[in-house]
């Protein structure tokens, strides 16, 4: 095996550099590092498991645009405010803490007071006789589900996009990012299976918020052990190996979000995660719509929402030893294209099935099956596989994108990129749908407007593929001086 001389390790090769490119001497960096993650990641899906059978059962599809547009992301905007203000007062290890403690809590008084006593929490708006203002002031009534949403959404965008990737951008190379990362995700996404066996098992609510809480304390132990026993070792993490931060320098947030506009490869960033999020939301909303008809209870709904995780984990875990050598062999735009691509052609299918399925009844008839089970068949696989190449390679090369930067457009831009972009993108797709649904087609369901909805999720596609051209050239670009 060749030598590296920049690293003194000997350079992987054959199987082993396919299936498991780390050192014997990183797994003390690397084992902590992707447990956080996995703990994090339980948590993010049976979050999402449980938001959706909260409201998809007790508020029905159409109350997401509203819960989406009105309530995640003003959260969303507040979350960024206040982030940005701990991160100039406090060190970045104590806005970690605290940004996990704030979940931890509300955790713990969802499980002990709020759903306990959900019933008697309810805003009763019946003398509300507009089916309109109906379904707007559908979220305030049963706010208990909607809180529980909000803060779960909160947690992909806080947790999984800013947390640990900034901590990660934080203490890895660029070199030892091309096989940590995909790794990572290998390694992290058993947490997809065993979150998705946990919805389909335990039928205790109680039990699984007190998973969620001993998660959260795993992951601020982690983090405690990792800054104070691990990266104090220059053998596991030497700053000198990272490039040299700028002199950081304290702005507001008006001057913040000023200097990410200036940024063209932030732009494009930025531009990525909206896409994503409003291709997978349009199709998504409607996907569960249709499931909602098969599982109509509370634990029918949850269960098949952990079938979705084990499912959507096994699709991860294979793409990340694809997108691992992806990443390793083949160019950073080859890569981010996968997934775009991905999400294009599955989410064609699925349209084609919802729009032309009188005309594919007869023959879905003639082989034993049903339209609204194959609709909600297509629109699993969609998700898996959407959602799996999302994990393995999307995640991956953005975060890529970001270690090349300054300081600056590491902290705050990546802040306002993730939490800001990442909602808008989700919200974008609400704002789409309530439009659709409460202005310009006004009553209207959503399945009604598929063709619609279709043409509008082709734009979005066309759109993400220019960015990610964009994004590859600014990359190029940015890192022709730059060497680690």
């Amino acid at each position: 095996m060749a030598k590296n001389k920049a690293d003194g390790l000997q350079e992987l090769t054959g199987w082993r550099a396919i299936f498991w490119p780390i050192y014997p001497t990183e797994l003390k960096k690397f084992l902590p590092m992707a447990i956080m993650m996995m703990c994090i990641l339980f948590n993010y899906s049976v979050l999402r498991g449980l938001k959706d059978s909260f409201v998809f059962t007790n508020m029905g599809e159409e109350a997401i645009p509203t819960l989406k547009l009105w309530f995640v992301l003003p959260a969303a905007v507040l979350f960024m405010l206040v982030y940005s203000k701990l991160s100039n007062a406090f060190s970045k290890n104590t806005v970690f803490y605290a940004v996990v403690s704030f979940f931890l809590t509300y955790f713990l008084v969802f499980g002990l007071l709020l759903y306990p006593f959900r019933q008697s929490l309810i805003i009763d708006f019946s003398a509300v006789s507009s089916p309109f203002w109906k379904r707007l002031l559908l979220p305030i009534s049963g706010w208990v589900y909607s809180s529980f949403y909000v803060v779960a959404e909160l947690w992909g965008s806080a947790m999984v996009s800013l947390m640990f990737w900034r901590f990660a951008n934080d203490v890895t190379s660029l070199k030892q990012s091309k096989r940590f990362y995909s790794m990572f995700g290998f390694v992290a996404n058993g947490a997809l299976i065993a979150s998705g066996t946990v919805l389909k098992t335990v039928k205790d609510i109680g039990v699984i918020i007190t998973v969620a809480v001993v998660s959260c304390l795993i992951i601020i132990s982690i983090y405690y052990w990792l800054n104070n026993c691990v990266l104090t070792d220059p053998r596991f993490f030497n700053p000198d190996d990272l490039k040299k931060p700028k002199t950081k320098v304290k702005l507001s947030l008006g001057e913040s979000l000023k200097y990410i506009l200036r940024s063209k490869y932030l732009g494009f960033i930025v531009l990525l995660i909206i896409c994503y999020g409003v291709s997978i939301n349009l199709v998504e909303v409607m996907w569960k719509g249709q499931a909602k008809l098969l599982y109509q209870s509370e634990a029918e709904f949850s269960g098949f929402m952990g079938g979705l995780q084990i499912w959507t984990g096994l699709a991860t875990i294979l793409c990340m030893l694809v997108g691992a050598n992806i990443l390793q062999r083949c160019s950073w735009f080859t890569a981010a294209s996968v997934t775009p691509f991905m999400i294009f052609v599955t989410g064609l299918i699925f349209f084609s099935c919802v729009i032309f399925k009188e005309t594919l009844s007869p023959i879905i008839s003639s082989c034993g099956l049903t339209v609204l089970g194959v609709i909600t068949s297509v629109g699993l696989i969609q998700n898996v596989l959407g959602k799996g190449t999302k994990y393995s390679l999307f995640d991956a090369t953005k975060e890529m994108s970001y270690i090349p930067l300054d300081e600056e457009l590491k902290s705050k831009g990546k802040a306002a990129v993730e939490v800001i972009g990442g909602r808008a993108g989700k919200s974008g797709g609400a704002a789409i749908q309530f439009l659709l649904l409460h202005v310009i087609f006004i009553g209207s369901s959503l399945v009604e407007l598929a063709p619609v909805i279709a043409y509008i999720f082709i734009a979005v596609m066309l759109l993400w593929f220019f960015a990610v051209s964009g994004l590859n050239k600014q990359f190029l670009k940015i890192t022709v001086d730059y060497h680690r």
